[in-house]
């Protein structure tokens, strides 16, 4: 899976580097095993984004972070790079993200589905795990899922770890809303990628089918 997700990670057009951030051995070795860039952090971080920044300290050429999940094997490339443009047309603008039109409308009530709102602009409102925006008449609305990946000035990420967190991000478990809190715009990107992200055995099984399938569009096509 890890190596896969590097594969997909590395064809974004806009990235110059690829590093594995993990603070488990077993991961590190794996990335080692596969020819992978990998950094060892420490293990106290409270999200995935403080990790990111560890990391990023280390690299004082790098303008842009991008923050990829580790177990999402089927990521989209096109997605990356639709997730990096608007920062580099927009000073400021400090950090980026994705979101996708909800279909299968089970997941609106859904808590495990990050749903988001942004403004006229395309930039974030507010992320939660509750349905918004609630259809109080019961008129048609369209609800958008958030698609964890994120996209950072260097100089914003440097600073994330030392903003407060406020009570939002508390009740909510969520650490873009980290940014929000504190006056920071995040601008959202509608996508059409899927995020498959393997989580279970289900889910693990489920991507290696679609792989599998897509080996062999590749053979026959």
């Amino acid at each position: 899976m890890l190596e896969h997700v590097c594969e997909r990670v590395s064809m974004a057009r806009y990235l110059t580097s690829v590093i594995v951030a993990t603070d488990d051995r077993r991961i590190y070795d794996e990335a080692r095993r596969i020819g992978a860039r990998v950094q060892m952090t420490r293990e106290d971080h409270l999200s995935g984004t403080d990790r990111v920044a560890e990391v990023a300290s280390a690299w004082e050429d790098a303008e842009y972070i991008v923050n990829v999940q580790g177990d999402e094997p089927l990521i989209d490339p096109a997605a990356i790079d639709a997730a990096i443009l608007p920062l580099l047309d927009e000073p400021a603008i400090a950090m980026g993200t994705l979101k996708k039109r909800i279909e299968d409308l089970s997941e609106v009530a859904n808590p495990n589905v990050v749903k988001v709102v942004t403004d006229r602009f395309e930039n974030a409102i507010y992320f939660s795990r509750s349905t918004i925006p609630y259809p109080r008449d019961g008129g048609a609305v369209v609800h958008f899922k958030h698609i964890g990946l994120y996209v950072y000035r260097r100089d914003f990420l440097l600073k994330y770890s030392g903003l407060q967190v406020g009570p939002l991000e508390e009740a909510e478990r969520l650490e873009q809303l980290r940014a929000l809190e504190n006056g920071y715009k995040i601008r959202v990107v509608e996508t059409d990628y899927e995020s498959l992200g393997v989580d279970t055995p289900e889910d693990l099984a489920r991507v290696q089918g679609l792989i599998d399938a897509g080996k062999m569009a590749v053979r026959h096509g």
